[in-house]
């Protein structure tokens, strides 16, 4: 226990100033929905002008960008990019630094199993994700009821908010794994928003080309804000492959650092 919540303390001003930059981000973008309602008509005009792999590329439903849902699943898409970028971080994190910080040897020299470290690191990144997740719920859902002038379907909303914790799980998990893999890891940055724009790209290459089979490389996919929007569900192909992910980099994190050297200094 004193390894996980000294990885809480360790990881809370990042959190919060994650927590506060999107928050601050939702709330902006939100408020923008009442000025795209008031002039929907000159929006959609002028986004019809857009080639339609340019709209499709960003998400974006011409025909429904003037509600609430269609607003808000546009929006969400650069809203999750953050949150991704923020899991990426912790996920790396969770061993990274003991690589670069040269205490790993310390640590395990502590009446503790490797498995325990990693669980311990691994609760604290979550604990931290979950907390990100509920506040950006709270506050997208107070922005979306205080911009809402004929009500939304609250149900649909939720399914959507959620898939920002969702997206940040999957790359959490790949963030650990890549912690692991990788030796040292000099800045954490750099490695998460090469990885997660790359995973990004590919999610908007796939959506422009509209090739389904090109969503199963990109996690941004697997929880698409478009489709919730459009059919109140998730794709449950996606779904499944996002939580074999989560799954799989755990485990295969797990294996290797419990059988790995670690290196004294």
């Amino acid at each position: 226990m004193n390894i996980y919540f000294h990885e809480l303390r360790s990881y809370r001003k990042n959190t919060i100033i994650w927590v506060l930059s999107v928050g601050a981000a939702t709330v902006m973008f939100l408020s923008m929905f009442t000025i795209y309602y008031e002039s929907a008509g000159e929006l959609v005009r002028l986004f019809q002008a857009f080639p339609d792999a340019i709209l499709k590329a960003f998400g974006m439903d011409v025909a429904k960008i003037a509600t609430l849902p269609g607003f808000y699943s546009f929006i969400l898409g650069f809203l999750v990019l953050c949150g991704a970028i923020q899991a990426m971080n912790l996920g790396i994190s969770a061993l990274g630094r003991e690589a670069t910080g040269k205490t790993a040897d310390f640590l395990l020299t502590k009446p503790v199993t490797r498995t325990q470290v990693i669980t311990a690191k691994l609760l604290a990144v979550l604990t931290h994700l979950a907390v990100s997740s509920a506040v950006f719920l709270l506050v997208a859902s107070a922005s979306a009821f205080s911009v809402s002038a004929g009500g939304f379907d609250y149900g649909t909303f939720l399914m959507m908010t959620l898939s920002f914790f969702y997206v940040q799980l999957i790359f959490a998990a790949l963030g650990f794994l890549v912690s692991v893999i990788v030796p040292k890891i000099k800045s954490v940055l750099p490695v998460s928003l090469s990885t997660v724009f790359g995973f990004y790209i590919v999610g908007m290459v796939g959506a422009a080309l509209n090739d389904d089979r090109i969503y199963y490389l990109s996690p941004f996919k697997y929880f698409d804000p478009a489709y919730i929007a459009q059919y109140s569900a998730y794709q449950p192909q996606y779904a499944a492959v996002g939580a074999a992910v989560v799954i799989l980099a755990v485990a295969a994190g797990y294996l290797i650092y419990k059988n790995k050297d670690i290196h004294a200094v």
